[in-house]
């Protein structure tokens, strides 16, 4: 790894976790640097946080290939490119193929609005509050080819409210999320943070099954 940890966004929406992103490398004693974000949909306004911040954007409509496959492919020469150390899935809407997965492995992290294994897929928040649960949150995670099911780095955990309803449930969430995603990158850029045979691996110590855990 070079002195800068060189990090690619993979982005397809708002891009509110790539602003959490930019803000604490804006604090300019992290060694990671946003290289590039790269969106599939054109009206993606994460694309406007970065051409705000001065990182490059790239736009790669998964609508113009004939499937997933090449789609993966093309995405992998665009990211390729800017030679990332670490490549950050924020809020990025495809389910990614086995050979995206692999050539990245070890160096590809997501972040995912629930307390992993529980509510893998969408509709996080509903689902907690139709179980009944105490406790819900959000995870950073390796990415590997199970959907949502990579090594755990980092969880915080927010309480449920007797009166919460989905949307505000979310907005905890998010506050979460735009704490942890961040804290993750740093470990990792810093050298801290690395994949292992067994699982995730911070300061040469392996993580426990939940990640490191913070509760709010």
């Amino acid at each position: 790894m070079s002195a800068h940890c060189n990090v690619v966004v993979l982005i397809s929406g708002s891009g509110s976790n790539l602003q959490a992103l930019i803000d604490d490398l804006g604090a300019g004693d992290s060694p990671a640097r946003i290289q590039a974000v790269l969106s599939n949909r054109a009206d993606a306004y994460g694309l406007e946080r970065a051409k705000a911040a001065g990182i490059a954007t790239e736009l790669l409509d998964h609508k113009a290939f004939a499937d997933r496959e090449a789609f993966d492919a093309a995405l992998i020469a665009r990211i390729d490119a800017h030679q990332p150390d670490l490549v950050v899935l924020a809020g990025f809407m495809r389910i990614l193929t086995p050979g995206f997965v692999r050539h990245y492995q070890g160096r590809l992290l997501n972040i995912h609005p629930s307390l992993l294994p529980k509510y893998k897929g969408l509709h996080t928040h509903q689902r907690a509050l139709e179980a009944g649960d105490a406790e819900h949150g959000c995870s950073v995670h390796f990415v590997t080819e199970e959907l949502d099911g990579g090594p755990l780095v980092v969880q915080a955990v927010v309480p449920v409210n007797v009166n919460d309803t989905a949307e505000s449930l979310a907005q905890r969430v998010h506050v979460q999320e735009h704490r942890i995603y961040p804290l993750a990158v740093r470990w990792f850029a810093a050298g801290r943070l690395q994949l292992g045979d067994a699982g995730a691996i911070l300061d040469s110590e392996p993580l426990p099954a939940t990640g490191h855990l913070i509760r709010t």
